[in-house]
């Protein structure tokens, strides 16, 4: 099991595994905009309303923190390490506003090197951004925009209770584009009870009418206590159905691929190169780290860390997380030094969701006879010196993973 730590500060063991860890060792920064206008029904991220906080907290109090937090990651990690990817993630970042999300990565700037080809990416809500947002955050660094879409069909969206329409983040796109963004992504959420394969096969038309090189598609999760999950358990909508989870995936993979785009990682499609493998320009870098294990620290309320082995989380409620980093403590809600096991387990679960694949040498030699007996059945291919997902094992990921680590 994990060695886990008290809350009030990473053990000595944790500061001495996060201080040594390779200088080269690529490094990225996760930042956590807690502030959302309204809350969706499906969401279960740490997230809060204006009226949720009332005066316990704000933008600038949030920034401030951030700023406090960025100078003691810096200062815990060992000196010269460049960041290679920078995600702004919420939350709703884009409330923020242009110039208020280039404060952020000014912020950033004044406590990091960041390395020259930095992949910077934020987040936005379709109805916060405008061609002047576009135009700002461009012009203060950000290299690539993250939409969220969810779907082309009004009547799914209001069963996500998402509040932006359709055609909005459809012109959020082309208004990026505009401002110069070679690298944008648009979200989709499959598999809303009252989605229809129409619904889902417009959707797919509409993004990809727009100069995208990137889609993001996730099957609607029910997690417990969000507003979603409680019109489940009350019988007012239906849980999503596995069947139709699946049918769907395979109309996503099958219209992205018609239209040269091509999955990297199984919920992830990016344009496709000449040899039709993902364009790595199109990838984004900043989740492939994580899907790594590369290190990153996580800036901001209820964000995850993890570095040279050793991962921790922040407080969750940014009034707490504030008054942490103004006390000049980090704000450690917990933390955990994996043991090789975890790292083991971890290494399989996430390399095996990517199209690179898992390499053989991470495997035991129990472990390489059942990922043998995937390959039989047609779940998994050998490619070079690894196991890939074939197309249905795609479908089947978690218990293909399940499979292969069980003793």
């Amino acid at each position: 099991m994990s060695d886990r730590r008290a809350p009030e500060a990473l053990s000595a063991a944790a500061r001495t595994a996060v201080k040594t860890a390779g200088p080269d060792r690529p490094l990225s920064l996760y930042i956590h905009v807690p502030f959302c206008a309204t809350r969706c029904g499906y969401c279960d991220f740490n997230t809060y309303t204006a009226g949720e906080l009332g005066s316990s907290s704000s933008p600038q109090s949030w920034l401030e923190g951030v700023r406090s937090e960025l100078d003691a990651a810096a200062a815990a990690l060992s000196a010269g390490r460049s960041v290679s990817t920078v995600f702004v993630g919420g939350g709703t970042p884009s409330l923020l506003g242009g110039d208020g999300l280039g404060d952020v990565l000014d912020a950033v700037r004044a406590s990091f090197t960041l390395a020259p080809d930095a992949e910077i990416t934020t987040e936005s809500n379709p109805e916060s951004t405008s061609p002047e947002f576009f135009e700002t955050i461009a012009r203060r660094g950000f290299t690539r925009v993250s939409l969220g879409m969810q779907s082309a069909a009004p009547h799914v969206l209001a069963v996500l209770e998402r509040t932006h329409t359709p055609g909005r983040a459809l012109d959020a796109a082309r208004e990026a584009a505009a401002a110069g963004f070679a690298h944008l992504n648009l979200d989709l959420i499959y598999g809303t009870p009252g989605e229809r394969d129409d619904d889902l096969r417009a959707s797919l038309d509409a993004v990809l009418s727009v100069p995208v090189d990137h889609v993001s598609a996730y099957a609607l999760i029910v997690e417990d206590g969000t507003a979603f999950a409680r019109k489940v358990r009350r019988g007012e909508v239906p849980m999503p159905d596995d069947d139709v989870l699946a049918a769907r995936y395979e109309l996503i993979d099958e219209r992205l691929g018609a239209a040269g785009m091509t999955w990297y990682e199984v919920s992830n499609w990016a344009t496709a190169g000449a040899d039709g493998l993902p364009a790595a320009e199109s990838v984004c870098r900043h989740n492939e780290a994580y899907w790594r294990s590369d290190d990153w620290w996580g800036i901001g309320p209820g964000a995850h860390s993890h570095v040279g082995g050793v991962r921790w989380w922040n407080q969750k409620h940014p009034a707490t997380y504030s008054a942490s980093l103004a006390d000049g403590e980090l704000p450690i809600g917990g933390a955990e030094i994996l043991t090789e096991e975890d790292r083991h387990t971890e290494a399989v679960m996430l390399r095996m969701r990517m199209r690179s694949g898992l390499p053989t040498s991470d495997l035991g030699a129990a472990e390489r006879d059942r990922a043998d007996a995937a390959v039989t059945d047609g779940l998994l291919i050998r490619s070079g010196d690894g196991y890939v997902l074939t197309d249905r094992g795609r479908l089947l990921a978690d218990g293909v993973v399940r499979d292969i680590l069980v003793d």
